[in-house]
């Protein structure tokens, strides 16, 4: 098994944003910019301290970030740390790309035999 160095990071940004009303609200961040977290509530069947404690596990995350003006907390997207989930889908790909490359040259080698 190959291990990462920033295996923990690639965690705990998937498990952020494994859960649906957490990419609801990246969705919402992405199209409309930093936007009040009452604001953001307001989108959701749920208490503004439960949207809150979603908003913190994306900010963990590194996926928002919060900027506080007097009372008002606006919460903006983040979308560097999706890079580090591309990257890791683009080496499972390149694992997979040679696994079929050396399928392929197994089963033409057989094809050749025959």
């Amino acid at each position: 098994m190959v291990e990462r160095k920033d295996d923990a990071r690639l965690s705990e940004i998937l498990k952020a944003a494994s859960d649906p009303t957490r990419r609801a609200v990246l969705t919402m961040l992405a199209q409309q910019g930093p936007t009040r977290v009452t604001d953001l509530a307001k989108c959701f069947d749920m208490s503004l301290n439960s949207v809150s404690k979603h908003i913190k596990v994306l900010e963990r995350a590194g996926l928002v970030s919060r900027k506080t003006e007097w009372r008002e907390h606006l919460i903006a997207v983040d979308m560097n740390p999706l890079s580090e989930i591309d990257r890791w889908f683009r080496e499972l790909r390149s694992i997979w790309d040679m696994r079929l490359e050396a399928l392929d040259d197994l089963l033409t080698k057989e094809t050749d035999h025959d």
